[in-house]
């Protein structure tokens, strides 16, 4: 987003996640800023947003109706809302956890509890109690021959985004 022009914040509750993301936003020469600091702690400072991406976060939080709730309260009239997470089946659990935590070890093992893992249509729910529309729903879909990670309009049995609007 910061490439494209957008004015950048990125927060975290784990400050060494910010840390991280700082040496890479410096390394990339990208212009962000980082704050070690929870949703609800920013929306207490009155702070709003056009756009929020929750990028592979929900599958972390204790409580996402809650986290999604306050997203919602930090958005515009008019925002726009992506959440991107996984899928809650036996495909999900044998590809993002066992293939990417153990087999391909793209991510630490242990990263990801496949109990937290939601349902598209749960996401949607937890939009529509947070008075959020939603717009479209893409999966994201490995290509092994390619190599690379491909948009589906229909296949969102392991990773895939919500988009919803305020």
């Amino acid at each position: 987003m910061a490439r494209l022009g957008a004015e950048v914040l990125g927060i975290d509750v784990v400050e060494k996640n910010i840390k991280v993301a700082s040496l890479h936003a410096k390394k990339m020469n990208l212009d962000i800023k980082y704050r070690h600091i929870s949703a609800e702690d920013l929306l207490r400072e009155k702070t709003t947003f056009d756009v929020i991406l929750n990028m592979e976060v929900i599958e972390h939080v204790e409580n996402p109706g809650f986290f999604i709730e306050v997203c919602s309260n930090l958005l515009n009239r008019r925002g726009l809302m992506f959440c991107s997470t996984i899928n809650k089946n036996l495909k999900s659990y044998l590809f993002a956890i066992l293939g990417a935590e153990y087999v391909m070890q793209w991510l630490p093992k242990g990263t990801h509890d496949w109990n937290k893992f939601i349902k598209p249509n749960e996401l949607k729910k937890l939009f529509l109690n947070s008075d959020l529309k939603v717009k479209d729903t893409k999966g994201f879909v490995f290509n092994p021959i390619s190599w690379g990670w491909e948009l589906s309009k229909s296949d969102f049995t392991v990773n895939y985004a919500v988009c919803a609007v305020k």
